[in-house]
């Protein structure tokens, strides 16, 4: 049956569960301060390309942070407004508590929280339970960028008026040269790939169609194509972008 977890034991668990997760891990935490360990703990996972969710509550996070996590390649950060819940899991165990992912709670603050373990025959109805409002939350959050959020608000008419007709069709009609596939293209801003899929995701050129990034109408009249690759399909763009992009 589930466990009761005092502040002690509930960092450990969770240090745990970080360590021994397999191919999902989700963390729910409204406030993130993480503290060496847990750095370490998410950075280990993420050399093994492991996919880590982190979800948060507050947009005013220390921009260390976000800078941290955007630098995990395997992390997607997501964004919910009105997240209260503490909620830590991976394929076997789950974490309810209190405590956020907050160095100074987990060092000063008395928290509680309760361990459920889907193996435990007492705990698989509420693990599976309490694993719907998990992946409720999951999908009704936001993607977020804490770059692409500093460039959507500092270029907002620039982006405004990459949407002119004028400015479209001059792009895709005189266009004949050179290529350059996502990764090739974020080497040439010096930005992760990552970071350059949330921005061109925004900029409303590609959505997510049955798990796989596509052209959208207005991401083709910039120029971009589906190519063939040694690994089959894959969104190239015109090198004449990287100009509007940065």
């Amino acid at each position: 049956m589930a466990k009761f977890l005092n502040t002690k034991k509930s960092v450990s668990e969770i240090e745990d569960l970080i360590r021994d997760a397999g191919q999902t891990l989700i963390l729910i935490s409204p406030y993130l301060k993480l503290s060496k360990d847990f750095k370490e703990l998410l950075s280990y996972r993420n050399s093994k390309d492991k996919i880590t969710t982190v979800i948060f509550g507050k947009v005013q996070l220390n921009p260390d942070e976000m800078k941290f996590l955007e630098s995990l390649q395997f992390v997607i950060l997501k964004y919910k407004d009105d997240l209260h819940a503490k909620c830590y899991l991976n394929d076997e165990k789950m974490i309810i508590t209190s405590l956020n992912l907050y160095d100074f709670s987990m060092n000063n603050n008395k928290e509680m929280g309760v361990l459920i373990e889907k193996a435990n025959t007492n705990d698989k109805e509420l693990f599976e339970e309490a694993y719907k409002e998990v992946d409720y939350i999951n999908t009704t959050s936001e993607r977020f960028s804490y770059k692409t959020q500093i460039i959507t608000q500092s270029v907002p008419i620039k982006e405004e008026k990459s949407k002119k007709p004028e400015i479209v069709t001059s792009l895709k009609t005189n266009f004949n040269g050179k290529f350059l596939s996502a990764t090739a293209l974020s080497k040439e801003l010096g930005i992760s790939a990552k970071d350059l899929t949330y921005k061109i995701e925004k900029l409303k050129w590609i959505e997510k169609k049955n798990e796989e990034w596509v052209l959208t109408s207005f991401g083709k009249s910039k120029g971009a194509e589906m190519k063939k690759g040694q690994y089959g399909e894959y969104i190239a763009y015109p090198e004449t972008i990287i100009k509007e992009l940065i």
